[in-house]
């Protein structure tokens, strides 16, 4: 059985049900203080906090875990800027008691929701798995030093890691299923798909002076389907023992902001409302991955390489019947 915590999240949801179609037995563990347990496939669901020895160890107790595919995190940039005692207690501290908990219960295998947060600017794009990495905001710190947790707890105790460094996570289930929610919004696209239904008056655009095509900063996205599959990979190729300390995923190719919200015109067939911003703080410029290692060791393939249908996809999932 694996254990997901975060199971409730965004990319924790798709991944379970990776998961599921991939013969897995599943129990997600989730606070729900982000996450919604109706995204929630598996039948066995813990509600609780990481930060609960006692349920963890009741957890690792009553279920036959035999690995953990770890979620749970706080994930918004500008606010561990202006909070980054939050981000240090959940992102370091509970991973510190979920890593202890599997210690106690002889569980030794785990992947890791890692972020590209951790290159902070690049030196060079696309950016591998070896570049420097020098975070540029507490989030992208809290990430890092949990890899390197994750490496001192593997020499001390033998346990098989992998971390896999997202690129912005985007879209949803394919199927109509499950998709993203948020509240507060945080993502790009589904921000401005919500200036498309009229949720929001207008879209920011947070800085526009950046050396760019068009000033604005520009990231890779992959599909959330595509980032869920590679869970389940990585967790395969860490039970054969052949696996990497660390993944970047995205799909090597970088869009501006400017693109995003043309992209979500394109597939609204809306008018959007965009007003230029200044930038935010500890946002770097350019994040496009170099996926090749995943490709080779993993056999990663992303599906959905191109921005369009992963805009379709969330623009469909924001249609659905509430």
């Amino acid at each position: 059985m694996i254990l997901v915590t975060g199971g409730a999240g965004y990319i924790g949801s798709h991944t379970i049900k990776e998961l599921l179609r991939d013969g897995r037995e599943v129990v997600a563990l989730d606070n729900l203080s982000a996450g919604h347990r109706e995204l929630v496939l598996c039948r066995e669901f813990v509600h609780g906090d990481l930060s609960d020895a006692g349920l963890l160890r009741r957890t690792f107790q009553r279920y036959p875990i035999q690995a953990v595919v770890h979620f749970a995190a706080h994930t918004s940039v500008p606010e561990s800027v202006e909070n980054p005692a939050k981000y240090y207690y959940n992102n370091v501290g509970c991973g510190l008691a979920l890593l202890d908990a599997m210690v106690e219960a002889a569980v030794k295998t785990i992947v890791f929701s890692s972020s590209a947060a951790v290159y902070g600017d690049p030196v060079r794009v696309p950016i591998p798995e070896d570049h420097p990495k020098e975070p540029k905001n507490p989030y992208g710190r809290t990430k890092l030093i949990f890899e390197g947790v994750l490496h001192d707890y593997g020499v001390a105790h033998g346990l098989r890691h992998v971390s896999l460094r997202y690129f912005n996570a985007a879209g949803s289930d394919p199927e109509g299923e499950i998709g993203e929610i948020h509240d507060p919004e945080t993502h790009l696209i589904p921000i401005v798909l919500e200036a498309a239904i009229g949720k929001r008056s207008q879209v920011q655009i947070f800085g526009t002076d950046y050396e760019t095509k068009d000033g604005t900063a520009v990231r890779d996205y992959i599909h959330v389907t595509d980032l869920a599959r590679a869970h389940v990979l990585a967790l395969r190729a860490l039970e054969e023992g052949r696996a990497a300390p660390a993944y970047n995923l995205g799909t090597g190719h970088g869009h501006t902001v400017r693109e995003v919200v043309a992209a979500c015109r394109r597939a609204s067939g809306r008018e959007i409302r965009a007003v230029e911003a200044p930038r935010r703080a500890g946002d770097p410029t350019s994040l496009v991955a170099d996926p090749s290692r995943a490709k080779r060791d993993l056999g990663w393939e992303p599906q959905f390489t191109a921005l369009d249908p992963i805009v379709e996809s969330a623009w469909r999932w924001m249609l659905r019947p509430l």
